[in-house]
């Protein structure tokens, strides 16, 4: 089943306990951010704000007993997008409180090859992102079987990688 529109935003809106995303991919390519992620290859100022949509929908969670988190696998150098995303995004989610952290696989085989980009909601409904090469995404699809294969990449990624803060300081 495709997600779209408020059956997508629903996911968020509605989790209990937890939502987790793998992100795979160096780059991103999302129309809405594309002026902002010009200005910053131009070199402007990049001005993050410290609370939007994203980061209100993190702190609600947050005060219900609610978890968000990822884990990006990743390799360096970064690509121009993630030192972007980075900035942009990743810092002040993490001073929201989402748990944002890094599996870098520049000097060894990733534990997570092959492993397509996904959410996970409640460690029961899994969403499958589909991208194309150049990371457009085509489409998010419901994932109908056993979400058990889903539940241990995350293990994996979690047990991989390091908090994002702390990847950024070394």
């Amino acid at each position: 089943m495709l997600l779209a529109g408020d059956r997508w935003q629903a996911m968020f809106r509605d989790f209990r306990h937890e939502a987790w995303r793998l992100e795979t991919l160096p780059v991103y390519r999302v129309p809405q951010e594309a002026d902002e992620f010009a200005r910053f290859l131009s070199g402007e100022p990049l001005v993050a704000p410290e609370s939007d949509d994203w980061t209100a929908l993190i702190r609600h969670h947050r005060r219900n007993g609610g978890t968000v988190g990822r884990v990006h696998v990743l390799t360096r150098p970064l690509s121009d997008y993630l030192r972007f995303e980075f900035a942009r995004y990743y810092a002040p989610q993490v001073r929201a409180g989402e748990d944002i952290r890094i599996l870098d696989v520049t000097d060894r085989v990733s534990p997570l090859a092959g492993v397509q980009d996904f959410w996970m909601f409640d460690r029961r409904t899994v969403v499958l992102m589909n991208y194309e090469p150049d990371g457009t995404q085509r489409d998010r699809r419901l994932h109908d079987g056993d979400p058990s294969p889903f539940i241990e990449y995350q293990r994996i990624a979690i047990a991989e990688s390091v908090p994002f803060e702390e990847y950024v300081k070394g």
